[in-house]
């Protein structure tokens, strides 16, 4: 079973957007089922580098978006990204180093922040987005 089931409750109702969270659900799910199946450190270091620079682009589809629109939230939302691109790339360095080892409780990092941020943060932004007409 996936970590993170994709539902309509993870969606921003914009369409790039929910394209780009949803590879990111499938890039977490994909790295927790690599793990599950004791792939080895290159396999996993492999997607865990593809979810970091996922998220880094991600993450500037949606700053390019706001500034564009000059959303009012956007140095706040910028704080988040900042705060989770530091930590995923201390963990990606951390495990490329031997420092660290991709566990369940790293995964459930990953999917709560995700989810949340999205549930949270991201639904936070929508009706602002919605009346700048993008859809």
């Amino acid at each position: 079973m996936a970590l993170i089931q994709w539902n309509s409750t993870l969606s921003v109702n914009i369409t790039q957007i929910d394209n780009q969270h949803m590879k990111l659900v499938e890039l977490v799910n994909t790295l927790h089922d690599r793990m599950k199946e004791g792939k080895g450190k290159a396999a996993l270091s492999g997607i865990l580098n593809e979810l970091t620079n996922y998220t880094v682009y991600h993450f500037k589809t949606e700053e390019d978006i706001f500034r564009k629109y000059n959303y009012p939230q956007t140095d706040a939302h910028l704080k988040e990204h900042d705060a989770l691109v530091q930590q995923v790339v201390k963990l990606k360095a951390d495990f490329d180093n031997g420092k660290s080892v991709l566990t369940l409780d790293v995964m459930n990092f990953l999917k709560d922040w995700l989810t949340l941020h999205i549930m949270g943060d991201d639904k936070a932004y929508t009706p602002f987005l919605k009346s700048q007409g993008i859809v």
